[in-house]
């Protein structure tokens, strides 16, 4: 009993660290507008938690928030009215992708992946990020293609 309680209050210790580190990028990010309290930056470690769990991960260190706050920050997307939800939808695919590419792709070249991605050919669309750009990638590391391969695709007219 006191081994569950002294790993719950470690724990609890670990997530207030997590979201102070969080807070500490509003001073970046505020160049750009936007800012996150206290109650959003829980939200978001509860998130990570959340997808860690789902996605049959652990992760030691500050995981990756705090990457894709930097990363994502300066897109021309990304507004104060939809910033946290981003960032969590951003986490959630984040962990996904990475089990799904198998971890064939390191933290920081998944991001950079999905940051270009998004402000390119996805235009801020996290269902075209998702849906289309990160199931090309992870399809192409599991069959041992480039990142950006795509195969031709061709209707039935044999146009493209």
């Amino acid at each position: 009993m006191r081994f569950e309680i002294a790993l719950f209050n470690n724990n609890a210790h670990i997530q207030k660290q997590a979201v102070n580190e969080v807070l500490k990028y509003n001073d970046l990010t505020s160049h750009f507008g936007l800012e996150l309290t206290e109650k959003q930056a829980i939200a978001l470690v509860e998130t990570r938690i959340f997808a860690l769990k789902e996605n049959g991960r652990i992760e030691f260190g500050g995981g990756v928030i705090d990457k894709l706050i930097y990363k994502f920050c300066d897109s021309p997307y990304i507004w104060a009215n939809n910033y946290e939800q981003i960032l969590h939808d951003l986490i959630e695919t984040f962990y996904y992708y990475k089990n799904e590419t198998l971890d064939l792709i390191s933290d920081d070249d998944l991001i950079n992946y999905m940051k270009t991605a998004f402000d390119g050919v996805c235009q801020g669309s996290l269902e075209l990020l998702s849906g289309r750009e990160l199931d090309r990638l992870a399809h192409n590391m599991r069959y041992g293609y480039a990142p950006n391969y795509m195969q031709d695709e061709e209707d039935e007219d044999g146009e493209y």
